[in-house]
């Protein structure tokens, strides 16, 4: 590929996440963010499943079937491989125009080379996951991209999605709606809050509620473990500083909002969360959305 072609690839479909400086985090051990399956992710999973079995059955040299045949297409989703030294195998995407080359120094614009850390975590670990930014055909912007590989032999196999975000408007209306039912039956409201299957868990939004007084978790949609416990117990001083903030400016407002970094059950990666609250009888009810770093 000549240098100019590489190059343009690289600005109109790549770009870093921008590093965020401190921020909100869960406390270790078993106070863990659940990680949400979603749709799109488990569709990627079954075609990379079909694409490794395809390869195990008919050797490597059958990667150049990921660039054309249907079976290795499902809507936007498609496969992709590369060897372990780097060298780019075949892709029924927009980087196929990567066939042939050696994708060790193909980094975004502010330097993150993913293909280095795709490649460094199958030959430790045999699969995982990569997060970068890569351009949306849907929209046609460069969104966050999340890629699931695995290695078999030599080779890599893997197949990208786009995690689906909510937005402020939706993190605002489900605010909204859980006001009413706490207003309404604060018992039935936070069951209906802590029920992973429920309506007020959808992808990465989700509701939490923090007694006031107290300072306990009533309800969190994706870290049952948080339920019952203290924020000092279970958010490090970073963490704490951030929902004391919320609850110190509930004491003059019964509204804000505020913006810190979480894990986002969908990627699992920790990004900043802007989120709205609201004191309904002495509670504290939150709701985010992510932006990506």
């Amino acid at each position: 590929m000549n240098t100019k072609l590489k190059n343009s690839l690289l600005a109109a479909s790549l770009v870093i996440s921008s590093s965020v400086s401190a921020g909100m985090t869960a406390a270790d051990g078993d106070m863990t963010v659940t990680h949400i399956e979603t749709k799109e992710e488990v569709k990627a999973k079954v075609l990379l499943a079909k694409a490794i079995e395809h390869i195990q059955k008919n050797g490597s040299e059958a990667v150049t079937d990921f660039n054309q045949k249907q079976e290795f297409f499902d809507g936007s989703l498609y496969v992709f491989a590369l060897d372990i030294d780097g060298r780019f195998l075949a892709s029924g995407g927009s980087s196929s125009v990567l066939v042939g080359e050696t994708v060790l120094d193909t980094f975004d614009m502010y330097g993150k080379y993913f293909f280095r850390e795709m490649i460094q975590k199958a030959v430790k670990d045999g699969s995982g996951a990569v997060e970068y930014h890569w351009k949306n055909p849907t929209d046609r912007s460069a969104s966050p991209k999340r890629t699931l590989f695995q290695r078999v032999g030599d080779t890599i196999i893997a197949v990208g999605y786009y995690p689906v975000r909510a937005n402020a408007f939706q993190a605002k209306e489900l605010l909204g709606l859980a006001t009413v039912e706490m207003n309404e039956n604060k018992k039935s409201a936070l069951y209906k809050f802590n029920n992973l299957d429920g309506q007020y868990v959808n992808g990465d939004l989700y509701l939490f509620v923090i007694d006031a007084k107290t300072k306990l978790f009533l309800a969190h949609g994706v870290s049952r473990g948080f339920i019952g416990q203290s924020i000092d117990t279970v958010l490090d001083d970073i963490g704490k500083e951030a929902t004391n903030k919320m609850l110190e400016m509930v004491k003059h407002k019964d509204s804000g909002e505020i913006s810190y970094v979480w894990t986002n059950p969908i990627t699992n990666e920790k990004e900043v969360k802007h989120t709205f609250f609201k004191l309904v009888d002495g509670n504290l009810l939150g709701v985010g959305f992510y932006t990506p770093n």
